[in-house]
């Protein structure tokens, strides 16, 4: 891979009182988003933060695998949020969460530090958009999973957890579109569902962001400011953006035409999964 040429470089080395703006706007908008529809803010962080590295003189191949993993490593800071709230409603199931959690780890190590750094960031931008495309379509038909089993044993628990780990490391999310469908399906009560999500995003996060740090440090060409393929600008001021308006949408949830607001979003995402295609086949 080939080194930023030096005027790149400088670009990126200067925290600029616009970049600031334009990370702080997208942390106040993805964490209000997460709380008011209840959806992971990877959906919105990768498209944005890849077009913000790239307009900076990184290549397309490095911006993407860099825009899943600064997405991956915010979530260690707004699960922290999102779980407290959950838990003092007493809605997380941490039995399943302690049977999902080996798994999430393995699958998520063998993503990050394996897969991912082999395939190039065409490839996953046209992986994440169909994730994104997929994630949109659900929110159109709104469709939940009928209840038709329990939790399966270790083996099964420790087997779907790898796979919510493993895919939610190649695209920067929390693993919510995964495991609340899967809780569904083994009936457990949807609010318990979304609740333990977010618990398991923490152990998903964490697992990743190891990876892409490990996977990452062989790689040249990394921006300024860089840890593996973490890009610590855009993780401190979105992260701190995120975790101040989350809980304004959660309340805002209560108020707004919630199931209105998730298909003008499902539009939105469209376009971002469009945007995430177009990189991928141009990269």
């Amino acid at each position: 891979m080939q080194a930023l040429p030096r005027d790149n470089n400088k670009r990126m080395d200067l925290l600029t009182p616009r970049l600031i703006v334009e990370l702080a706007l997208l942390g106040l908008g993805t964490g209000f988003l997460a709380g008011l529809l209840g959806i992971g803010g990877g959906m919105v962080m990768v498209p944005f933060i890849t077009f913000i590295l790239s307009a900076r003189g990184v290549g397309p191949d490095l911006a993407v695998k860099m825009a899943i993993a600064t997405s991956m490593a915010t979530i260690i800071f707004t699960s922290v949020s999102s779980v407290r709230a959950h838990h003092k409603r007493g809605a997380v199931r941490w039995d399943i969460v302690k049977r999902l959690a080996p798994g999430i780890v393995i699958g998520s190590l063998a993503g990050s530090l394996g897969v991912f750094a082999l395939l190039k960031g065409s490839v996953l931008a046209i992986f994440f958009g169909l994730f994104v495309g997929f994630s949109a379509t659900q929110m159109f038909l709104d469709k939940k999973p009928k209840p038709t089993r329990q939790m399966p044993g270790t083996a099964g628990t420790v087997a779907a957890g790898g796979i919510i780990g493993f895919l939610s490391g190649l695209v920067g999310a929390g693993g919510g579109f995964i495991s609340v469908p899967f809780m569904a399906w083994c009936n457990v009560a949807i609010h318990n569902a979304v609740a333990t999500s977010a618990a398991l995003g923490f152990p998903i996060a964490v697992a990743n962001v190891a990876g892409y740090v490990i996977s990452g440090q062989s790689v040249s060409g990394l921006p300024p400011a860089s840890f593996g393929y973490i890009w610590l600008p855009g993780l401190v001021v979105i992260a701190l953006g995120s975790v101040l308006t989350a809980p304004l949408g959660a309340k805002a949830a209560h108020a707004l035409p919630v199931k209105q607001l998730k298909k003008v979003f499902g539009s939105i995402l469209y376009l971002l999964a469009a945007y995430m295609f177009y990189k991928g086949l141009s990269g």
